[in-house]
């Protein structure tokens, strides 16, 4: 048998729960919570996973495989598409720094909390953080592939974004009122704070449509932040290795994913071609995280118990409370 005919059957059943997720995200209930087709997709893994448990064929295993590591590669380079570099200057230097303010001081204090309060590991600490403080899901799997972390870590993490980024959909414009916040200021505010980009898209069009645009390039000068963050983690996998002269781990799909954003901002392709590329991006993240989902048992995530989503708290509190307190600082909130 080839390598494709023997990975064939896995990624037919990855297929098939992106694909599901896909289309259960675009159903009306589903779409008014901004529930992305990743986070469903990785749900119907686990329900797959957890229901079959030992009874999935191991034929599936090499096709689950490539598609949790590959494919996951795939969709994050092509993910570059949504972001291009005139969005991130017409944002201006006082944003830009902005994020790069939260999206450090996120990740330090999550990755303090997590192991010093709540006694968790380095990785479930670390992808909890970088779901918080980057952008969400597309975050947390790509840390995955250089931590190479269980996938109940990273169920754990990408319910964290999911819970706290839907409650910011609601809370997030009676805050605009309650702060005072001009269409501009809260839609710097949402897009430095906020976990996913849908989530940032829902949350500023409920103010007006100055806001979302403002708070959709601020988002995605932030996801942006994503290649250094792989590239410091990398040499930090590095310098932590046994012996402490590990060879540093390049993310190559980081530079992809840079690449592509730089084809972006160079190059305008038909809106059609685009949409469909955006398609096949969006299905390919969601096949990686339907594959995540199959490895991911509910015994595990109870064994983790209820610190991760305490750590997403606080981190949540952080980005609301501590976030409105750098815009004040860095930008001004009249």
């Amino acid at each position: 048998m080839t390598v494709f005919g023997a990975r064939l059957p896995g990624l037919a059943l990855a297929l098939a729960l992106g694909l599901g997720g896909l289309l259960l995200a675009a159903l009306p209930a589903l779409a008014r919570l901004q529930l992305s087709a990743l986070t469903v997709a990785i749900v119907l893994g686990m329900l797959v996973g957890n229901l079959a448990g030992a009874r999935l064929p191991p034929a599936l295993a090499p096709g689950v495989g490539y598609a949790q590591r590959s494919l996951l590669r795939a969709g994050i380079i092509l993910y570059g598409l949504r972001i291009s570099f005139q969005q991130i200057t017409a944002v201006g230097p006082g944003a830009l720094l902005l994020d790069v303010l939260i999206v450090t001081s996120t990740l330090a204090l999550g990755l303090w909390i997590g192991q010093r309060w709540f006694a968790l590991d380095r990785d479930t600490s670390l992808l909890t953080a970088c779901g918080s403080a980057i952008c969400g899901a597309a975050a947390v799997l790509a840390a995955e592939r250089l931590l190479k972390s269980a996938p109940d870590k990273v169920a754990i993490a990408v319910a964290g974004v999911v819970l706290f980024g839907t409650l910011d959909i609601f809370l997030y414009p009676q805050l605009a009122h309650w702060l005072a916040l001009s269409p501009i200021h809260y839609g710097i505010y949402t897009g430095a704070t906020v976990h996913e980009v849908a989530q940032v898209v829902a949350a500023g069009s409920a103010i007006d449509p100055t806001a979302a645009d403002t708070a959709i390039i601020v988002k995605l000068t932030r996801v942006l932040l994503l290649v250094p963050f792989l590239f410091v983690l990398g040499a930090w996998q590095a310098r932590h290795a046994e012996g402490g002269g590990g060879a540093v781990t390049v993310p190559w799909f980081a530079l992809g994913f840079l690449a592509v954003c730089l084809f972006n901002s160079l190059v305008e392709l038909p809106a059609q071609v685009r949409a469909r590329l955006l398609d096949l991006d969006t299905l390919l993240l969601a096949m990686a995280m339907g594959a995540l989902g199959l490895e991911t048992r509910l015994a595990r995530l109870r064994a983790l118990g209820p610190r991760p989503l305490l750590l997403a708290t606080a981190l949540f509190g952080w980005l609301t409370i501590g976030g409105y307190w750098m815009l004040h600082f860095v930008i001004g909130t009249g």
